[in-house]
């Protein structure tokens, strides 16, 4: 087997030996259906029963005065992208946060600007968007530089909203610096609130007056019930955000010609035919994790979290390019977290119609393993087929939810059996006694078994199980378990 198949494989396969002295064969399937939802314990695919309105404490400021760094120390957990250089932080982040037994969200904003250059005008786009939404500012200086002309046009910014505001002076690491700090007066904004965000210096006194200031609602209602979420995951530059910002029709993320522009995931709940689906944008994941610099390195990970805490995957591959090692890879990524998958082909309005007949018989070729998830082809940009998506997450998540009757199961395997014998290996010829589903979300199998199944035949009960009912869009996790015989 090539290298290409290895990645794209979609079944997982685990033999192990027992006796019949120390189990019976029931006592054998709930052991591995127990050990199969231990496995899955930390993700939590049941459906949220609301989405209550959470205030919304947002965090702003000039590009690289620690508004990353302070958004981790409240948090109390390394999730935002920080490295020392102004631009990490683009979009607008939001991150479940607690306090004194309040809940909130606190969203991370990329650094606003004055100049015009690059992403900076975007970037500042979505700090103003941010303003609006926004129950509680963190205005976030640097106490080292003192005032400077972007952050007094900040000050306008948040003057026009007449939202509360709360002035923190950052890296103050010390009584001596806490002293320096009172020109910071001059902004017109109250006192300010000295805190290391590096250090943790005056953090939980911070939290105790976001916690008493902020309101107990928001005044942005969010009461959707139950979004399915779902990864948007793809090389870098294959239209991830674009996609998102067609389905919220608005700018929700920085979109740019450079590859790279999004690092940190970026969740969004998206309404498509008047259901709402929890998105998550991700950064782009590079060919080799070691070429990646600090900031890229670390939105890797994150990414890999983000597929981690998803139910469905929405692979983003670029038409006019063929599949490359790294889409086989993102596909490996899919089915070992054993998440539903939808294939979603961007920029085909861009081909005309003889590239088109062309690339379909490439793409039957290059992803045979996962001829079992839906296709979509569409145009991000122009919003072409994109309500298509609709009916192929819904597929996929069917076909990842789906649970098959024991009786039915083994009727199946019966006649399959009767039809299609295993192959005889050393004078022996290996039999499967049952099998029964342990798992669902994905669906998984274990095989009982008098002897080792081929890998090939074991490929051959998949196609086949696919065949009967379905499965559309998820892969199969499949168990052997080889019985031993009974010792007298």
């Amino acid at each position: 087997m090539n290298e290409s198949d290895e990645l794209t494989k979609s079944l997982l396969i685990e033999s192990q030996i027992w006796s019949t002295d120390d189990k019976t064969d029931e006592e054998v399937v709930i052991d591995l259906e127990n050990e199969f939802r231990s496995d899955a314990l930390d993700n939590d695919f049941e459906p949220i029963a609301e989405i209550k309105n959470r205030p919304r404490i947002v965090v702003i400021g000039r590009p690289n005065v620690g508004k990353s760094t302070l958004v981790n120390r409240l948090i109390g957990r390394r999730e935002a992208v920080v490295q020392d250089i102004p631009g990490v932080t683009r979009d607008r982040i939001q991150y479940d946060a607690e306090w004194s037994g309040k809940d909130f969200i606190l969203i991370d904003t990329g650094g606003w600007s004055s100049e015009k250059t690059g992403l900076i005008p975007k970037i500042s786009e979505q700090v103003q968007i941010a303003i609006d939404q926004a129950d509680l500012i963190l205005f976030i200086v640097d106490a080292n530089v003192g005032v400077t002309e972007d952050d007094e046009s900040v000050v306008k910014l948040v003057r026009k909203n007449k939202v509360p505001v709360i002035l923190v002076a950052n890296k103050v690491d010390g009584i001596e610096a806490e002293a320096q700090i009172g020109n910071l007066w001059s902004l017109g904004l109250g006192e300010p609130f000295p805190v290391s965000a590096l250090h943790g210096r005056g953090s939980g006194d911070l939290l105790d007056l976001v916690v008493n200031k902020m309101p107990e609602e928001s005044r942005i209602k969010d009461n959707i019930k139950g979004p399915t979420k779902v990864a948007l995951i793809g090389r870098p530059n294959v239209g991830k955000s674009s996609l998102l910002n067609k389905l919220t029709k608005s700018n929700r993320s920085v979109v740019s010609e450079i590859a790279g522009t999004t690092v940190d995931p970026v969740d969004e709940i998206v309404i498509i035919n008047n259901e709402a689906w929890n998105f998550i944008d991700t950064a782009g994941i590079r060919r080799r994790v070691r070429e990646s610099s600090g900031y890229e390195y670390y939105a890797s990970l994150r990414t890999q979290a983000a597929l981690e805490r998803a139910e469905i995957a929405l692979l983003i591959l670029e038409s006019s390019e063929t599949i490359s090692d790294q889409d086989r890879k993102l596909i490996n990524l899919v089915t070992e977290a054993g998440r539903g998958l939808v294939l979603v082909f961007n920029k085909w309005d861009l081909l005309d119609e003889d590239r088109r007949l062309a690339l379909e018989k490439e793409i039957d070729m290059d992803l045979h393993n996962v001829k079992w998830a839906p296709r979509i082809n569409l145009s991000a940009l122009s919003g072409w087929h994109v309500d298509r998506l609709s009916n192929a997450l819904h597929t996929a998540y069917e076909g990842w939810s789906t649970r098959i009757a024991t009786s039915k199961l083994n009727q199946f395997m019966k006649e399959f059996v009767a039809a299609n014998p295993h192959p005889v290996r050393g004078g022996k010829q290996s039999k499967i006694l049952f099998i029964t589903q342990i798992g669902q979300k994905p669906p998984a199998f274990a095989l009982f078994t008098t002897g080792m199944i081929d890998e090939s035949y074991t490929r051959f009960i998949e196609r086949r199980l696919r065949e009967e009912y379905g499965f559309q869009g998820s892969p199969i996790h499949l168990k052997v378990k080889i019985r031993e015989r009974r010792k007298r």
